[in-house]
């Protein structure tokens, strides 16, 4: 009457008489105020959870005790690839298919886990979710019991997420580490052993400048100094690991540098070539011996792996690295970049070993050092790149190398005519290693120059300031960078510089940790040359330093 509204719940019945006859009717009612706020509450509150699902990051599915799913948000439709409707009712084992990573097993059931122990589990490393169109999803998830009131059991909910990306990277680094940590082993052997090998190619190349040309022994020696050219490149994979070992950079093209190694590494082959390579490539800034030894080791694998013959399809193209390529897992910075791609038609690798191919001393071959790839991709990560493989068994291999597009001009360069010419001055040589200053300084003395020796750099600026007074100043100075226990060659040429700001220096290294190989301009050398060197190198550059 007042007008208030009340919801009621009603029923009506007739009022008859003795004989049967209605003749009334009987209306019961009661007021469910109480009961539909409570049923709007739990349809709100069903409304939130609905809300909150959604909004979680998480996949989240919810089971009864039996294991079979009553419940799963959005992410988890996506994850899985069934939708709840499709899901509801199915054992979590249908719809959560999730197999260990190495061996393939599929994993233990969380429902049971959790019923079992009563509390929160995890899962195990190296998970896999397979969903329902075949995609594999490395998983990071934990299932929890879901208790009543009375703190019983009812159901288990299990939250889990897509760690694939992160996964990735994080074995990216793991490969980093273990490259930085055999590169401190690999760095001081390449750097004793190029002092050794200094001594035994230098002797060598003299032994034959003594010997007669028609007979037994030169040709002896023409294959010993072979052999010694194999080890310096052996030597130059180890200092390839080791750290900080900047490449020498120049701006340049692409394009031939892949033609010419490829069919170089494929000469005598039964395997052919396909090239797809953009004409309109971008330059990059590389150390062109570098990127040269990585496409050599990857045509040289690539040929062994098709003994019959076959073809292996290289391509080169301009692309530009977004973020939807980097959330899916491409650890590189954003920006422009070449993408260089070589397939083979071999027999293919198996997952197993494909995830160990760049690890240092792994092979699947009977003869292999085991460096090849590992060097590659110590290489590759030094230029800012990456490089990854993809292989299908019966199928081939594929090898994807990331290069960033340098903003720089490409510079035109001259030919030099390649010829040793005969000099003249005086030359101080600074080297630890006896054998090293006792075969170089004869070399030099070959070219036509006098050479005098210091073994540290305190005896090598005592010797150039005497030889300044004089009426015959040294007209350059080869300075070892690294003298153990006394003064290497950077403190040294700081000092030089300040004796005489002309003074033209080389500096000489087994050992390219150290940027100062790389920019040695910046420090104030003329000239940079590695050891072991060739006696052509060292006339070369010595004439170049004292006309420049």
């Amino acid at each position: 009457r007042d007008g208030r509204e009340i919801p009621i719940d009603d029923s009506a019945a007739p009022i008859k008489d003795d004989k049967g006859n209605i003749i009334g009717v009987v209306l019961v009612f009661r007021d469910i105020t109480e009961r539909k706020m409570a049923e709007e509450a739990l349809s709100a509150e069903k409304e939130r959870l609905n809300v909150t699902l959604r909004s979680i990051g998480d996949g989240v599915i919810a089971t009864d005790v039996n294991g079979e799913i009553v419940l799963m948000n959005r992410v988890a439709e996506e994850l899985t690839g069934y939708t709840q409707q499709e899901a509801v009712g199915n054992p979590l084992s249908v719809v959560f298919h999730i197999v260990n990573e190495k061996t393939r097993k599929p994993c233990e059931n969380h429902v049971d886990r959790v019923l079992e122990t009563g509390g929160i589990t995890g899962l195990a490393n190296h998970t896999l979710l397979i969903a329902r169109d075949g995609t594999e999803r490395i998983l990071s998830d934990s299932g929890s019991p879901i208790l009543d009131k009375d703190g019983k059991i009812i159901g288990v909910v299990l939250v889990f997420r897509d760690i694939t990306s992160k996964y990735k990277i994080e074995e990216e680094l793991q490969k980093i580490q273990k490259l930085e940590s055999i590169g401190f082993l690999a760095g001081g052997i390449a750097h004793d052993f190029n002092n050794i090998l200094t001594g035994i190619l230098g002797n060598i190349t003299l032994a034959k400048m003594y010997s007669s040309p028609e007979g037994k022994v030169f040709s002896k020696l023409i294959q010993a100094e072979k052999a010694s050219l194999r080890a310096k490149d052996l030597t130059q994979q180890l200092l390839t690991f080791s750290r900080g070992g900047a490449p020498v950079k120049e701006v340049t093209s692409i394009k031939e540098l892949i033609k010419d190694n490829v069919n170089f590494a494929l000469r005598g082959s039964n395997v052919r070539c396909e090239f797809k390579i953009s004409e309109d490539l971008w330059p990059v800034e590389i150390d062109k011996g570098q990127i040269s030894q990585v496409i050599n080791n990857i045509v040289i694998n690539a040929d062994q792996a098709m003994p019959e013959g076959g073809i292996i399809r290289v391509w080169a193209e301009n692309i530009t690295i977004g973020t939807q390529d980097q959330e899916q897992g491409l650890p590189l910075q954003g920006g422009k970049y070449i993408k260089l791609s070589i397939k083979d038609q071999g027999m293919g690798i198996t997952q197993e070993y494909l995830q160990k191919i760049f690890d240092p001393y792994f092979s699947t071959k009977q003869k292999g050092s085991g460096l090849g790839l590992s060097t590659s991709y110590s290489i590759i990560k030094k230029h800012d790149g990456h490089i990854i493989a993809e292989s299908e068994m019966g199928v081939g291999t594929t090898l994807y190398i990331y290069l960033p597009a340098s903003e720089k001009k490409l510079a035109i360069k001259e030919k030099v005519v390649d010829i040793v010419p005969e000099g003249e001055g005086k030359i101080l040589l600074m080297d630890d290693e006896d054998d090293v200053l006792e075969v170089t300084g004869e070399i030099i003395k070959s070219f036509g120059y006098e050479v005098e020796f210091a073994r540290d750099g305190e005896e090598a600026l005592r010797l150039y300031k005497k030889a300044k007074k004089s009426a015959t100043p040294f007209n350059a100075v080869i300075i070892d960078l690294i003298i153990p226990g006394g003064m290497g060659g950077k403190e040294t040429i700081e000092k030089l510089l300040k004796i005489d700001p002309d003074a033209k220096a080389i500096v000489s290294s087994g050992y390219s940790n150290d940027p100062i190989m790389a920019d040695y301009k910046k420090y104030g050398f003329s000239a940079v040359i590695t050891k072991p060197y060739k006696v052509e190198e060292m006339g070369k550059v010595i004439n170049k330093v004292i006309k420049s």
